[in-house]
């Protein structure tokens, strides 16, 4: 089994420069996943000069652990939607969606891309007739929307359901294989991109500047801030936004076991299914679920459920591949794509995807690029990111900020699983107190002892060991960082403090 995602082995890394001085641009954009991407090649196309800079390398991030659904079914949003804001909203939510799928399919055609695009049917499933209610509901409410969704009770699975979401149309594609393809034609055009850059400064004028790890600026008229979740918080959408991780597996499968459609249903702490080509005639099959929240401390044990799971359904499939992927939710479960906040003309943001980053990622490319080019679709105001519907979203954000506030209370008084430092196997993790101070400790397989500040330098919360990937999840706001206290995942922006113990 390979602890690595399938769409970062199977496509060629990335060699784009490190920013090395200062940078004039029109448009700044910070991330280089596919909103990132999007949005920087949408507007080269409209005649702006983008500069785009990642902190790692492009489509490696989140994009490159997605898995890579195409959808504008996203699980049960439709009715949720319908019934918080009306059948408008949820007919816009559908258009604008069903958009950016065909984007995908218009540029890949356009630019000669083999992305291994194929069109499928898209599901949302129930396997009891007690979770039948809100399928049928979603059914109904898609096809209002104006989507060709029906319910059945018949799927391509090798097991039965009760009853089923189907929407024709939509598609499973290669992610990185699409956006580097983005990315070659973005710099053919003008377009720069730097790699290992990390955006760590913001000042919002005319003009605005990025500064950046290394020192350099970077100004532009407008900024566009593609960092999966915000690395400013002056938009307050931290309030907002919850993280989550989830699990995926992968294992050949004959081509005869291909369902033949991407597959999600919100039981048994959700189950997603799908395929891609793979070798020899095969298809690989892509099972996701077990979603949690940063800085659970049984991801080991969700892992072996999601394997068993894949076996249950799939007997004879050998695992060949196992990774994570991260996303954030809105508290009312629409991503915020527009403006950063109220008190700004020059600053945009797309974030808070919800586990559906690829229409929402190419989405975002379309509009903020006609944000930008002064021709907003009739969308446009439905992921505002400045909303805010206190009676819909009172709920979800007193309990987002409710959890919040216990782990950074809580955290601070949890006991140790062990008394001190030298209790710590080879492998293994844990904040311990020393000298009074919470240390992230961690010792690897050869014995030799790793410390960092346990303190997130986002906001402050507690870090908490993820014995699965050997990392630092804070569980606040998804941060993340490696054992020596490096930067894997933002918000934060500046590493782990090392402690010496």
């Amino acid at each position: 089994m390979r602890e690595e995602s399938f769409w970062l082995t199977s496509t060629p890394a990335t060699a784009y420069p490190a920013l090395t001085g200062d940078v004039t641009a029109d448009v700044i954009v910070i991330g280089g996943g596919i909103a990132g991407l999007s949005t920087a090649w949408e507007l080269t196309e409209a005649g702006r000069r983008v500069a785009l800079v990642e902190a790692g390398r492009i489509a490696a991030g989140v994009t490159g652990h997605t898995t890579a659904k195409l959808s504008v079914l996203h699980t049960l949003i439709y009715d949720r939607v319908r019934r918080s804001s009306g059948p408008e909203a949820a007919r816009q939510y559908a258009t604008s969606q069903q958009q950016a799928v065909e984007r995908v399919a218009e540029v890949a055609a356009r630019l000669a891309v083999d992305c291994e695009l194929e069109r499928v049917p898209s599901f949302t499933y129930a396997e009891s007739p007690g979770s039948l209610g809100p399928v049928r509901a979603e059914a109904e409410a898609a096809a209002e929307a104006g989507l060709p969704a029906s319910f059945v009770t018949g799927t391509g699975l090798p097991f039965p359901v009760a009853g089923a979401v189907r929407v024709e149309n939509q598609a499973q594609f290669h992610p990185r294989k699409y956006l580097l393809a983005l990315a070659a034609d973005l710099t053919r055009r003008g377009g720069q991109i730097f790699e290992h850059t990390r955006a760590t400064g913001l000042v919002d004028g005319d003009p605005c500047r990025v500064t950046t790890e290394g020192g350099h600026t970077l100004t532009a008229a407008n900024v566009v801030i593609a960092t999966h979740y915000p690395i400013f918080d002056r938009g307050l959408l931290f309030a907002r936004l919850e993280p989550r991780r989830e699990l995926v597996v992968a294992a050949p499968i004959p081509a005869a076991l291909d369902p033949g459609g991407v597959y999600i249903t919100p039981d048994q702490n959700t189950r997603s299914v799908r395929t891609a080509p793979y070798a020899d005639g095969q298809r690989l099959l892509i099972v996701t679920g077990e979603h949690f929240t940063p800085g659970a401390a049984d991801v080991t044990v969700r892992w072996q459920r999601l394997i068993d799971w894949t076996h249950e359904r799939y007997p004879g499939a050998e695992v060949a591949y196992r990774w994570a992927t991260q996303d954030n939710s809105t508290t009312d479960q629409v991503p915020f794509i527009g403006p950063f906040h109220a008190g700004t003309r020059r600053v945009f943001v797309a974030a808070g995807f919800g586990g559906w980053g690829m229409s929402s990622g190419v989405l975002s490319g379309q509009l903020l690029s006609a944000l930008l080019t002064g021709i907003a679709p009739p969308w446009a105001s439905l992921y505002d990111p400045r909303r805010l519907h206190l009676l819909r979203e009172a709920g979800p954000l007193l309990k987002l900020q409710a959890k919040t506030a216990a782990h950074l209370v809580g955290d601070r008084l949890r006991p140790s699983p062990v008394e001190s430092v030298d209790d710590l196997t080879p492998g293994s993790g844990a904040v311990v107190r020393v000298r009074g101070r919470q240390c992230a400790a961690y010792r690897d397989r050869a014995g030799e002892l790793h410390a960092v500040s346990a303190r997130c330098t986002h906001l402050g919360c507690i870090v908490s060991f993820n014995d699965a990937e050997t990392t630092w999840d804070c569980p606040c706001h998804g941060s993340r960082f490696a054992t020596d206290g490096t930067v894997i995942h933002g918000p934060a922006v500046r590493p782990l403090q090392r402690e010496e113990i």
